[in-house]
């Protein structure tokens, strides 16, 4: 009788240390991520969400960074995600910009003021001096990869720099 529960007291054990490793590298679509190190992995918040990060805050509250494919030909365009990013800050200062990594295109949106949080269609919370960095990977095989980072303004702004090598470097890992 002992044996039937300690069989599965290991497995319960296995399973929720399995589950609590933070990979250092994971795939989203076509593209392989290299998660920066001083930044957490996160149990996606949603089944729509293929991966989440969390860029620390020495005080308070952490950047959120999303990554989501829907699989080709879906999610929309990289215009109505820009869009849609867009007005979640209303009437906020945004800007896009664009480059090329080999042959894989990557749309920057960038957006400064009061976020709206909260899902698309539902209550939202206005957060004020807020920031949105967000990447399109283009990937017409595939289908498109969106990552989102948003959180409070100057905690965005200083890991920019991060979040975009992670980005480049996604892009290049795809042939």
């Amino acid at each position: 009788m002992t044996k039937i529960f300690f069989i599965p007291g290991i497995l319960l054990s296995i399973v929720s240390t399995c589950w609590s490793i933070e990979p250092s590298e994971f795939k989203v679509g076509g593209f392989l991520f290299n998660r920066p190190a001083e930044w957490k992995w996160i149990v996606p918040s949603s089944t729509m969400r293929k991966a989440q990060l969390a860029v620390p805050a020495t005080e308070g509250s952490p950047a959120e960074i999303t990554f989501f494919h829907f699989g080709s030909g879906q999610g929309g365009g990289v215009k109505a995600n820009v869009d849609r990013w867009f007005a979640q800050f209303g009437n906020s200062n945004t800007s896009q910009t664009e480059e090329k990594v080999g042959e894989k295109r990557i749309v920057y949106a960038v957006a400064r003021g009061t976020f709206q949080s909260g899902m698309p269609g539902g209550p939202t919370t206005p957060l004020e001096n807020y920031a949105l960095e967000g990447a399109i990977l283009e990937d017409s095989q595939n289908g498109d990869v969106f990552v989102k980072m948003t959180g409070p303004a100057a905690l965005v702004a200083s890991a920019t720099p991060t979040f975009r090598e992670m980005i480049r470097a996604a892009a290049a890992s795809q042939p």
